[in-house]
């Protein structure tokens, strides 16, 4: 056999391998495959950033770098100007081995005995260190840092006594893998679809490398919680206002948005599985909104008219990737901020924020998700269009049966039965009309619930497939119960399909084992509230006949729902009106 010819392989060929850390920080900072070309990389010609590309070799300081030293030393000459005394004493502080880490402090939730600030003074209120999980000398680690902080020579350093902000005790670099570890089983049920072993290796990467801190807190903050009533969970409040503050500094600093929307639904999901409803409700439409302001719903973005505000990475950032992975991560983060809006907005009584209308830029135009392994695998779906409005239209087929896919679509099921049922509870001007569009999407419904594979069909060795169905089950049924109950009154073929449906969602709760009930999707509970109401409406419809009919059947189904809801209850507490609702139902 012949010899073939070595392929070329410097710095300088898009064929050869670049040799790790060669890449441009740009191409870094965004993940992108890098050819290592100079002066300017073809990634960073073809976006038109070729004056921002970068290398940093290790034979000199970049450009970035300089820049950041020369605004550091602007910061430090401000703050002798306003208050030398300050300023002299704060560089005597700083003198010394551990000159590096003392811009950090640890948090105290009293009040300062040694500030001569007043009492509204952001100098006068600490936090203590006890309240945090991790001891106040704990060395500050850079993955943890906020992006952007005392970048602005007009801080509350300048205005407040020349005082540093506060910023709390950053989290051991030991402990974040464990949290990582208790949050991976649950990352499907909190609808966050990332490469869990990828997130684990970035946490010994530079700090432009890693994800937003807003995402990391949050992700350790739902650890926290999931571990409830471990001694773990105390710390929820410290990894909360972790996340909150980061998620301010990534708005203001537009920095890696992608994350800052998936923190937003973490954070979401967080306050309703814990009751705080109007907390939940507002960072779910936060999320919705700044995903529709990035354009994470179309595949080509619309960028704004006029003046940007300095957001052209913000928007480039939007902008889909090439590479199948970052492509999906992307496509995945549309559709998790889609499920939140559009099922949170059914559970909370208001109007979803993602609209989905006839325009370019208000409709749905990004493939249906796929699983996260597909991506990984090089698989990436075709570009679509009118995604959602196809799909109502009784499109089921398209886009695959991923489960992914399988929840966004039961998802879209489930918030248009709603938008139907209101249109037709408000009496609008043409019941017909409304009447076939009703007929029409209960063919949807059918035809969709026929392509499931059953519960009792699935691998047992895999779970958390197992637990996504069940998501899947519970809300098409549900779309159905929402579908028919409004007209049901008038319509007895209505009230028939909705007690079928109660029906196949009580079959769906007693294959629950108690392993699943840790797993289920939040949203399960508010389904299975729709589906107590319509037993319960059956019950009183049974007692109301005469002669008197048998109740039992009806009665132990109703046990068997206030069984599951106490089951998730003790993981998600929000079920507690409900409960008690059924238990004095029951108990008459």
């Amino acid at each position: 056999m012949a010899n073939k010819a070595a392929p070329a392989t410097g710095g300088n060929s898009p064929q050869g391998s670049l040799q790790r850390g060669k890449a441009c920080l740009r191409c870094r900072k965004r993940k992108m495959r890098c050819d290592g070309t100079k002066p300017a990389c073809l990634q960073c010609v073809r976006a038109k950033k070729g004056d921002a590309c970068e290398f940093d070799d290790g034979k000199g300081k970049t450009r970035t770098q300089i820049l950041k030293e020369t605004i550091h030393n602007l910061q430090r000459r401000v703050r002798e100007l306003e208050d030398p005394e300050s300023a002299a004493s704060a560089s005597k502080r700083t003198t010394g081995p551990q000159h590096e880490t003392q811009h950090h402090r640890p948090l105290s939730f009293h009040q300062s005995e040694s500030s001569s600030s007043s009492l509204g003074s952001p100098s006068s209120i600490t936090f203590s260190g006890s309240h945090s999980p991790f001891p106040a000398d704990s060395p500050p680690q850079p993955w943890m840092a906020l992006p952007g902080t005392s970048q602005s020579p007009f801080g509350s350093e300048v205005f407040f006594d020349g005082s540093l902000p506060v910023t709390p005790t950053p989290t051991p670099f030991e402990l974040a893998p464990i949290l990582l570890d208790i949050f991976a089983p649950h990352r499907h049920q909190c609808g966050l679809e990332l490469q869990m072993d990828e997130l684990r290796d970035s946490l010994a990467l530079p700090l432009e490398d890693q994800r937003h801190p807003s995402l990391m807190n949050a992700i350790y903050l739902w650890a926290c919680f999931i571990s409830r009533p471990q001694p773990l969970s105390e710390h929820e409040d410290y990894f909360l206002a972790r996340a909150l503050e980061a998620q301010q500094e990534g708005l203001r600093m537009a920095d890696k948005i992608t994350d800052v929307v998936r923190a937003s639904c973490l954070l979401a999901l967080y306050f309703l599985a814990t009751g705080r409803v109007l907390e939940g409700g507002y960072h779910s439409s936060a999320a919705a909104a700044l995903a529709m302001q990035m354009g994470l719903h179309m595949d080509v973005p619309i960028e704004p008219l006029g003046f940007t505000g300095g957001l052209d990475d913000l928007f480039a950032e939007s902008k889909p990737l090439q590479t199948d992975i970052r492509r999906g991560e992307r496509v995945l983060a549309f559709w998790q901020v889609y499920f939140v809006d559009r099922c949170w907005s059914v559970a909370l009584r208001r109007p979803a924020v993602m609209p989905d209308g006839s325009s370019a830029s208000h409709a749905v135009n990004l493939p249906w998700p796929q699983d996260l392994e597909d991506y990984a695998s090089g698989y990436a779906d075709s570009p679509s269009f009118q995604t959602v409005a196809r799909f109502l239209s009784g499109d089921v087929g398209t886009g695959g049966f991923s489960m992914q896919s399988l929840k966004a679509k039961a998802c879209t099921l489930f918030a248009h039965a709603d938008i139907l049922s209101r249109s037709w509870e408000s009496g609008m001007n043409n019941p017909t009309s409304i009447r076939e569009d009703i007929q029409r999407f209960e063919m949807t419904i059918t035809r969709f619930l026929a392509t499931l594979p059953s519960l009792q069909n699935l691998d047992p060795t895999v779970p958390t497939r197992r637990q996504m169905m069940i998501t899947v089950h519970t809300l098409a049924n549900t779309a159905a119960i929402l579908l028919h109950q409004h007209i049901s009154d008038e319509m007895g073929s209505s009230y028939t399909k909705c007690i079928r449906a109660a029906n196949a969602c009580m079959l769906t709760i007693k294959s629950l084992s108690q392993a699943d009930f840790e797993l289920l999707d939040p949203i399960v509970g508010s389904c299975w509230t729709v589906t107590a109401d319509i037993l319960l409406r059956q019950l009183d419809a049974l007692e109301a006949t005469w002669p008197p009919v048998n109740t039992a059947d009806v009665c132990n189904e109703l046990g068997t729902m206030l069984f599951a809801m106490n089951g998730f209850n003790s993981h998600f507490p929000i079920l507690n009106l409900q409960i008690s609702k059924l238990q004095e139902r029951l108990e008459r």
